[in-house]
Parts: C-alpha cells; structure tokens; sequence
C-alpha cells in the first residue's frame, strides 16, 4: 500500500511534537550517560526494553556521544554538550584507527564531525587546538577507512566489510562520509613507496560498486530483481575479482531486503550527492555527470522501493534514462585529478 502525503502538512505544525521528541531524546541521553557501565561495550539493541551490548563492532558508540551532541545543537542545553565532548575526547580514540571495521563514518563523522562542524558555525568557542584535534581525528579516520580495500575484476575496488576482504556492506556507503571529509580536509591516503591515494577515488569506486552491485534496478540480474530491492552483502571471489552472490547477515534471505541497509543506501546516495554538489572536487566534467546521474537512480530506485510510489506520469523516479548499472563502462582512469 503506498504512503498517502499529507500535503497540507506544514513545518509549524510539526513544532508541538519534535518539542515532546527533544524532550524525551534528552531523558534518554541522560539516563544512558548515568547507568550504562563503559567496560561492558557498546549499547548495541535492547532487551526487554533496556540496552545490551553486542560482540561483533562497536559501531554504535558513535552514535552514543553523538547523539548528545545532536541534542545540544537542537536544544541549545549545554549538559548535551559536554556529555558528547567529553565522551569523544575520552572514549572515542580507539575509533579512530579502527583498521577492523567499515563503520569510521558512523562513530567518527557523529562525534569528531559534529563537533568540528558546530565550530565552524560559530554554535560553540572557536578554539585553534579543539579544531586542530577534530580535523586531526577526521583526517586519520579516512584513510585508516580507505585502506580497507578489494580491488574487483574490472579494475576498480570496494572497503570491504567486518566480515572480511570478499564482503561489500551495502551500509557502508554512509561510511563514505569519514573518506569524503578527510579529502575535503585535504589529506590522502599513504601507500607503500609513498604512493598518494586518493580519497575520494575510492569513495567513487566504492559508491559505483554498491550502486552497481547492492541494489537492483529490474534488469534481470538474476529473478529476484525488484527495482529498488538491496542486497545487505555481495560476494566477491578475492582471487579473481569476480562477483558471485548476493548474501546478507542480517536480512532473512539473500534475497530479502534488510530494511535498515535499504535506509543507509537511500541516505547514503541522498548524501553523495550533496557532497559532490557542494564543490570542486577534481573531477572531470564527463565523470561528475555520470556519477551523479549513478546516484541519483541508486537514491530513487531505493527511495521508491521504500515509498512504493510513482510520479504523477507514471515513471518511476528512478528512471533517469542512465546506462544499466550492472554493465557501465569503466571510465575510473580519467576520474580523479587528485
């Protein structure tokens, strides 16, 4: 059933509400902050109700201090504030130079970002060595997320999940942030003979890999491509760089869609498209077309999925007329000037 749009819905209307919403988001913040005990890990998913932990990836702890953060920014209550900072200074270094995971933007961009980002708008004291230390912080988490990489069959790569260098996370496109704000912050990745990577090479890759192989677009991929449909893990032979299969760790089948990984593909696109917007960013003309028109059909197919909606002519909003994803050709040697 699609959803119906309530288009005499106003902001204003809405203000009532997200005042109960901050209200009870901050009593929950506080109420984490006093009883939940550090050594026992990470708040992961609750239990009848209250908070556990999870021994897989911490990858929520992030969202733990960043959460505070995110309140002082709505609230203006300094409580918040220090809540976060003093978490991420204290607790979130080991994040950082995480090598083990594919979660940098969750834990990284949520604290060290935050922060940083509120000083640059002027909402907290400006301060040389705070900034230094979140532009610091953000730099490292980049790369170290960058250098989690699988060069495929065609030449290009992916940063391969938790599960290991064959596994392409279709949540990971939201960690593209921590690869896309180090590069903004003008850094690289060092290789062997001191080879510079470039950042945002790999964030294109890795973006086009998911588009291309994390969600479907009815293009009879295989009998279970329902425009729209993500797969939560794509399989590749590590030897070869060949694609094998669509899987998932979560979902209930390979061929289910995992409902929290189709949210991270429609924000994750909705959000490389804003960066790729929002400045020069060494790439050529020809390519900076073609990847936004790749993201565009990646956000709309998932986003309709979601919506289970048309526009008013009846197409879906996905169809940009772009090439079929799962047979693009590679352009990627005269992507990145960088």
């Amino acid at each position: 059933m699609a959803i119906k749009i309530d288009h005499q819905l106003t902001p204003t209307k809405l203000v009532p509400r997200l005042k109960e919403f901050w209200e009870l988001s901050g009593r929950k913040i506080l109420n984490i902050e006093k009883t939940w005990k550090p050594e026992n890990g990470t708040p992961v998913f609750t239990v009848k109700g209250k908070y556990t932990t999870r021994g897989w990836t911490e990858w929520t702890q992030g969202f733990q201090f960043g959460s505070a953060i995110l309140q002082f920014d709505a609230t203006g209550d300094e409580r918040f504030l220090e809540i976060g900072r003093r978490n991420t200074v204290e607790k979130m270094a080991h994040h950082v130079s995480h090598i083990g995971v594919h979660d940098h933007g969750f834990n990284n961009i949520s604290t060290y970002g935050n922060l940083l980002r509120l000083m640059r708008e002027g909402r907290i004291p400006f301060d040389e060595k705070e900034k230094d230390f979140y532009e610091l912080a953000l730099k490292v988490s980049g790369a170290v997320q960058a250098l989690r990489w699988t060069r495929i069959a065609d030449g290009t790569g992916f940063i391969h999940s938790f599960n290991g260098s064959h596994s392409l996370f279709v949540d990971t496109i939201r960690s593209c942030r921590s690869l896309a704000v180090a590069h903004a912050l003008g850094h690289v990745l060092m290789g062997e003979q001191d080879e510079k990577i470039s950042l945002v090479q790999r964030l294109c890759e890795h973006a086009l890999n998911t588009a291309r192989y994390s969600v479907y677009y009815g293009d009879g991929r295989d009998s279970y491509d329902v425009p729209g449909r993500t797969v939560h893990e794509a399989v590749f032979n590590v030897k070869s760089g060949a694609f094998r299969c669509p899987s998932t760790q979560q979902g209930y089948t390979p061929f289910s869609t995992w409902t929290r990984g189709l949210a991270w593909a429609i924000c994750g696109f909705a959000e490389q498209l804003e960066f790729f917007n929002a400045g020069n960013w060494s790439l050529r003309p020809t390519t900076l077309r073609e990847l936004k028109e790749t993201f565009v059909m990646a956000a709309g197919a998932t986003a309709d999925f979601y919506l289970e909606n048309s526009c008013s002519d009846g197409i879906p909003m996905w169809d940009t007329g772009a090439p079929n994803l799962h047979r693009l050709p590679n352009h990627l040697d005269r992507w990145s000037n960088a």
